[in-house]
């Protein structure tokens, strides 16, 4: 009898997992920055989108259900006509779809695993990223995430979709890399 009550106790102590805290990402301390290319030649155009909001939950040791809101009307470059058009129906439309999410489900060895969702159509991604304790007891959370547009239905001037674009053609992926601080909720 005692063996099975001490078995029961190693068990239930080897099972014990700390409680999560639940995180509230803070928008205007988070930045993000996304990062287009031209499938010819050096021209790389950047700009910012704005997070709307974000939770997750940390144990002190993993980072798991989160959910981030990005507010696509405020995509931005430094020109206003390529503003303009990223947020139109060639683009994102962002009057149609004005927010984008990221679900996040865990992350296993550095490694972020969830689904993206942009124009309404949802997949399953995966990048790394690294987390920060800073001294305040909020978190650092940073990374880069590689996105393939036309998976979302992003697809203009993709030589996937058209031909004889030559120097119009655009990559089909772009980064968005992201620092996103949060404290507890």
């Amino acid at each position: 009898m005692k063996t099975v009550l001490a078995f029961l106790l190693f068990l239930s102590l080897t099972s014990f997992q700390p409680a999560a805290t639940t995180y509230q990402a803070k928008p205007t301390a988070s930045q993000l920055t996304w990062t287009g290319h031209a499938e010819a030649g050096t021209w790389a155009p950047t700009g910012s989108v704005q997070l709307r909001r974000g939770t997750f939950e940390y144990d002190g040791q993993t980072l798991r259900n989160g959910r981030f809101e990005f507010d696509m009307s405020t995509i931005k470059h430094e020109d206003a006509k390529l503003t303009e058009h990223l947020r139109g129906t060639d683009f994102f439309d962002a009057a149609k779809y004005p927010t984008a999410v990221f679900v996040l489900r865990e992350v296993k060895n550095s490694t972020a695993i969830g689904q993206l969702t942009i124009k309404g159509i949802t997949m399953p991604v995966q990048f790394p990223l690294t987390l920060e304790r800073l001294p305040n007891g909020s978190l650092r959370v940073t990374g880069t995430a590689t996105i393939d547009r036309t998976q979302f239905g992003v697809n203009y001037n993709s030589s996937s979709f058209f031909q004889n674009l030559g120097s119009y053609a655009i990559r089909n992926d772009f980064q968005l890399a992201f620092t996103v601080v949060a404290s507890k909720s």
